[in-house]
């Protein structure tokens, strides 16, 4: 119901995204989200971190070997029941996101119901193809405390999500085990990569534009944030971008 309070959850570890990341995601929703949430960040290193921003330590690995714990299979480990004392409609977002407009339709768009960004894949592979039924999990929403199947399929299946052969991302073995689920509304979740980028040749003349309707705006692998607000040459002529300045208009603490 609008107005009832609602959880974000993030994490951090390594050095890649420091404090300033976290702290610049938590007060973009407190200019962005009407309704009182409770921000958690699972970290390593509190270090820098602002009030407000909730913490607590990464649980112990459940089995993954396929990379140093902690990693991204956290994002199935959440969904327990009673992670964290969370309860009721729960965001999780990665860090390297710029929210550009409210985000209260997040938490009004199909109450209840497992809601994940539909993976996008390169240009020139969707000629022949249509996009994978695969989730990006940049940004998804589940109930906390009635999502307890999500991680017994995780924990039941760990060998199997451990096996890139089988499952080559956490974000394909998520989809798999949220069994129902729903994508976000194309026009709210963008891209930098793929929607603001300008195709090549003409990245190399025209500098990235902020998408029309987008809410979210997502930098998955490369650039980070910072590296859109500067531009970047790129070992590829295909990677390169002119300076986007206007994402220091959201992106800033």
């Amino acid at each position: 119901m609008p107005g009832e309070p609602v959880n974000i959850v993030c994490m951090k570890w390594g050095t890649r995204y420091p404090s300033h990341y976290v702290n610049i995601l938590y007060r973009s929703l407190g200019k962005h989200l009407s309704r009182p949430f409770r921000f958690l960040c699972i970290t390593d290193d509190t270090t820098g971190l602002v009030d407000g921003v909730e913490t607590m330590p990464f649980p112990p690995n459940p089995g993954i070997t396929q990379a140093k714990w902690p990693n991204v299979f956290m994002k199935l480990v959440i969904t327990e029941d009673g992670f964290a004392n969370l309860v009721g409609p729960t965001l999780f977002l990665d860090l390297d996101l710029v929210v550009l407009d409210s985000i209260d339709s997040f938490f009004d768009y199909k109450p209840g119901k497992n809601i994940i960004i539909h993976n996008w894949i390169e240009r020139r592979k969707q000629i022949f193809r249509k996009r994978p039924e695969i989730g990006n999990s940049s940004i998804f929403r589940f109930e906390a405390g009635k999502s307890q199947y999500i991680y017994d399929t995780f924990i039941n299946q760990i060998h199997e999500a451990d096996d890139r052969t089988k499952f080559r991302t956490e974000q394909v073995f998520l989809t798999y085990a949220m069994k129902e689920r729903y994508w976000w509304p194309e026009e709210w979740v963008r891209s930098f990569k793929y929607h603001c980028r300008p195709a090549f040749p003409l990245n190399l003349i025209l500098a990235p534009q902020k998408p029309r309707g987008a809410k979210f705006l997502v930098f998955h692998g490369q650039p980070d944030p910072h590296d859109a607000i500067d531009g970047a040459r790129g070992k590829k002529l295909h990677h390169r971008f002119l300076p986007a300045p206007w994402v220091a208009d959201f992106w800033h603490e």
